[in-house]
């Protein structure tokens, strides 16, 4: 794996109703997480909290577990920038299902790229020189990788039964904002710094370990920003790789997001390898009946 992954621990595992950046799904005003999470932080900003309290706060700021828990399938499409100034620009489409599984496509060049986890084993399909595609399992560190993501909800929601323990570091600061440092052993052995906002409880940011084309480690910081509420979930809709300190950050945007639309198994199996170069999958990113505004 490129130790500058836009994608970050989401496209590892392979982190709703349709919705532009900015507005909620339902059509009303957009709602910023911030607003909503104060709601719930109940003033307790820079209170002693055990680990317990601050994973529930933080649950709560999400939109809370039992709604978390309904969404089976979440899509995702946008698009990631990288290079100086952004000026790379490459469409995505990321698909999620239950309990870990995970479908990421990329367009670059005119060729795409694809990473399919069915939650057990994953595969990598790429195009080569020759103009033909070439797939690939993964190997048994992007499976730990994968297993290590937490599915679509992310390690911090029902740790417990995940398998991730997770312990407090202290308080810290990330980009001038208090911060609660968390520090998570994950299901692999790895371990992960995590940051949660002590006034709203929402993720600030998570540190992941990388592996170059080479094969040396490295740690990348991943910043989560541009929080909105998506009937009622609360999610980022701008995960930057690098951060403020670095020369180049990668940014993955959310320009849509879809909850509980209908997925294909076969979306989450072994990719087949196409005879010529062809478009992308076509996914219905409307929501089921359950989550579609009305009238639309």
């Amino acid at each position: 794996m490129p130790s500058k992954n836009p994608v970050g621990l989401w496209l590892r595992a392979g982190a709703v109703a349709l919705v532009a950046i900015g507005t909620s799904a339902a059509g009303a005003e957009g709602v910023t997480a911030t607003g909503a999470a104060k709601a719930t932080a109940g003033g307790a900003a820079g209170a002693e909290l055990t680990v317990q309290q601050i994973l529930e706060r933080h649950a709560a700021a999400r939109g809370g577990a039992e709604p978390w828990h309904k969404i089976q399938t979440m899509t995702w499409t946008g698009h990631i920038e990288s290079g100086p100034g952004g000026i790379s620009k490459h469409p995505f489409l990321l698909m999620f299902r239950r309990p870990a599984a995970t479908r990421f496509e990329i367009l670059g060049e005119g060729q795409r790229s694809v990473r399919v986890f069915d939650g057990t084993v994953g595969w990598k399909q790429r195009p080569t020189s020759q103009g033909t595609f070439d797939v690939t399992e993964y190997s048994a560190e992007e499976i730990g990788f994968a297993r290590d993501a937490g599915g679509l909800d992310g390690p911090l929601l029902d740790s417990k039964a995940k398998g991730i323990s997770i312990a407090l570091e202290g308080i810290g600061s990330v980009e001038g904002r208090r911060a609660y440092h968390l520090k998570l052993t994950l299901p692999s052995g790895q371990v992960r710094d995590d940051w949660i906002d002590v006034e709203n409880f929402l993720e600030l940011r998570y540190d992941r370990a990388t592996r170059n084309a080479v094969g040396a480690t490295g740690i990348v910081p991943v910043y989560l920003r541009n929080y909105q509420t998506v009937n009622g979930l609360v999610m980022p809709l701008l995960i930057e790789t690098g951060g403020p300190a670095s020369r180049d950050t990668d940014k993955m945007i959310v320009e849509k997001i879809a909850l509980n639309p209908t997925l294909d198994n076969a979306q989450f199996t072994r990719p087949s390898v196409p005879t010529t170069r062809r478009r992308g999958v076509v996914v219905n990113t409307q929501s089921s009946p359950a989550n579609s505004p009305a009238g639309r």
